[in-house]
Order: structure tokens, then C-alpha cells, then sequence
């Protein structure tokens, strides 16, 4: 991870997409497991979540999820969420403004689950309650290869509209925000 300090606006907006690359790949990244805070009516709810993939071209984040959890049906209402990320390594956080649009059925949901599906992970999209439901007990995990009758499995899509970058240091903290109107120091 970077431990000088990036002197340019450009030099940071390129090490923060750097950063998010790494991020999707490596478990460990502190920015791999952001908060995603959505709208619930009138109120925030935030979640953790897990970055999947990046497409830094298209400047957008993937999220896998149960297409029955409360954050899916929050985001049909409410397109709109904001991505936290700390990194305790860099002294950096980021807030992401993203517009949400969820994928059930299409391509990116197939592809991706024709390999989530082969792994231990398929099970967090197999169960025949939704997230949250009530249960007396867990139950115990499914036998392997047991056959699939339906999966639940969906993909978050969150394009960044914004990022909201703050440098906590002791020589003194910096902000910007990156966005479609380009890049701007701002006060901490």
C-alpha cells in the first residue's frame, strides 16, 4: 500500500482506482468489505458488503446478494447508496455516491452465478427462507452437490457518481472530491 503522500489530484484519483482494483482481488484489503448505506422509507439502513468485481472504465462496483434481502428491495425504490471505506494502512476513507441497479435473471447474473454456484458461497443464495427470516436453530449446511431447484442469486451494480476521498495524517488531513465535473480539494 502507498505510505507516501500523493501531491496531485491525479496522482490520487489514480491510486485510489489502484486501490479498489486490489481490493476485489485481495481478502485481506481493508476496502473490500465497504458499508453500503441505502434508504429504508424514511430512514438510512448501512450493511456490510463485499466488493466482487471493479470495472474502472465504466466506474463500477459489483456486489453479490439473496434478491430477497431488504437492501434489494430498498434499492428499487431508492437507486441511490453510498459505499464507506476505511483503510487504517493508508489513513484513508473513501464515501462512494453510487446509483444501485440490481440484475436477477439477465447475463451478468447467470454468468457469475454459473460460478458462485460451484463453490461453498452457493449456499448464501440457496436457502428457501430470505435474509432476516426468523429460525429456532441454524440449520446445518446441505449435503454437497446436492441438486439446485432455485437460487436466489443477484448482483448489485453501483456506479460511482462521486467519490469523497479524506487523508487523515499528522501533518495535516486533505479531502477531495472526485466527480462528472472533475476533481476539487475541499476542506476535511
Amino acid at each position: 500500500m502507498t505510505t507516501d503522500r500523493l501531491a496531485t489530484l491525479g496522482a490520487i484519483e489514480a491510486a485510489i482506482w489502484q486501490q479498489l482494483t486490489l481490493c476485489v482481488a485481495d481478502k485481506s484489503h481493508p476496502w473490500r468489505t465497504p458499508v453500503l448505506a441505502t434508504v429504508d422509507g424514511e430512514r438510512a439502513d448501512a450493511r456490510t458488503v463485499v466488493l466482487r468485481e471493479l470495472d474502472e472504465r465504466q466506474k463500477e462496483l459489483l456486489i453479490y446478494t439473496d434478491e430477497r434481502a431488504g437492501k434489494v428491495r430498498q434499492l428499487l425504490s431508492h437507486p441511490h447508496g453510498t459505499l464507506v471505506m476505511w483503510s487504517q494502512p493508508l489513513g484513508w476513507q473513501l464515501r462512494c455516491r453510487v446509483r444501485l441497479d440490481i440484475e436477477m435473471s439477465g447475463l451478468a447474473a447467470s454468468s457469475r452465478w454459473a460460478r458462485v454456484r460451484l463453490t461453498p458461497a452457493a449456499q448464501d443464495y440457496l436457502s428457501p427462507l430470505p435474509p432476516g427470516a426468523p429460525v429456532t436453530t441454524p440449520a446445518p449446511p446441505p449435503p454437497p452437490h446436492e441438486p439446485v431447484a432455485h437460487d436466489y442469486f443477484a448482483v448489485i451494480e453501483a456506479s460511482i457518481e462521486s467519490i469523497d476521498w479524506l487523508e487523515l495524517h499528522p501533518d495535516g488531513h486533505r479531502r477531495a472530491v472526485f466527480n462528472g465535473h472533475g476533481a476539487r480539494w475541499v476542506q476535511p
